[in-house]
């Protein structure tokens, strides 16, 4: 089972030899390597350049993360596709060894798991822990989401129900899992350990501004595909994570 990481970076020289390092350096034997550059100005492309045919990448101008994302499944050969942003890294050389493996037991169409978001400066230090626990869609009702960039989706499930919809800013993550798993009931698979470090501060929770915004993203991933939330979801998905803060 070949399995494509797709990274989406722009201006990302302080971060993306960390990322980059850590998918060459696990020990699963088949992995395909992606980087959607933005047409970065610092230096990024010149340390994509650096890795000579161990990685694939491009870099030119986009709409956004979600164009570039998109933009690098399209290019993925894999039968399995993780995203992973320029600043994350993995926890240890063996995640993509327990995908791959989780994948062939389970036979699910996805697999997720947990993440550790840790201090920008000090890696090492935990500042909260998302544990995802056992798949159930009816959780999406109750806030629930698996991370990101610890979800792990068959490629075929993309050519199927679609990339991500770039006229999001914040939330096309969001809206990508709901149709899939929600919308569409992709099977899914939990591995109960932290596959993804991400360092702090992502973009829709940097301000009340852009809360804000990302609440009203999330409403709109449910109208666009049809579904019907309860009243309480839009609100329950921030709160949820508060829990966050508090288990480490």
């Amino acid at each position: 089972m070949k399995i494509s990481i797709v990274t989406a970076a722009y201006n990302s020289a302080a971060t993306i030899r960390d990322t980059i390092e850590s998918v060459l350096s696990q020990d699963y034997p088949d992995i395909e390597y992606i980087v959607a550059d933005g047409a970065s100005k610092d230096g990024t492309v010149e340390i994509l350049k650096s890795y000579g045919d161990r990685i694939k990448w491009v870099s030119e101008k986009d709409s956004g993360i979600y164009e570039a994302m998109s933009k690098g499944v399209a290019m993925a050969t894999g039968e399995v596709v993780g995203i992973m942003g320029s600043d994350d890294f993995y926890p240890d050389n063996q995640v993509i060894s327990k995908v791959a493996k989780a994948f062939k037991e389970s036979k699910a169409d996805s697999v997720y798991g947990d993440l550790y978001y840790v201090d920008s400066e000090d890696v090492n230090k935990v500042v909260r822990n998302w544990k995802s626990g056992k798949y159930n869609k009816n959780r999406f009702l109750t806030g629930w989401m698996p991370p990101h960039t610890a979800f792990f989706l068959k490629k075929s499930a993309y050519d199927a129900y679609g990339l991500y919809d770039t006229s999001f800013r914040s939330a096309g993550d969001y809206e990508l899992m709901l149709r899939m798993l929600y919308k569409h009931n992709v099977s899914s698979y939990y591995i109960p350990e932290v596959l993804m470090k991400m360092r702090t501060g992502g973009t829709s929770n940097a301000s009340l501004k852009n809360r804000i915004r990302a609440n009203k993203e999330d409403r709109r991933a449910w109208d666009m595909n049809g579904l019907k939330p309860r009243w309480y979801t839009i609100y329950a998905k921030p709160l949820s994570k508060i829990f966050q803060w508090i288990i480490k």
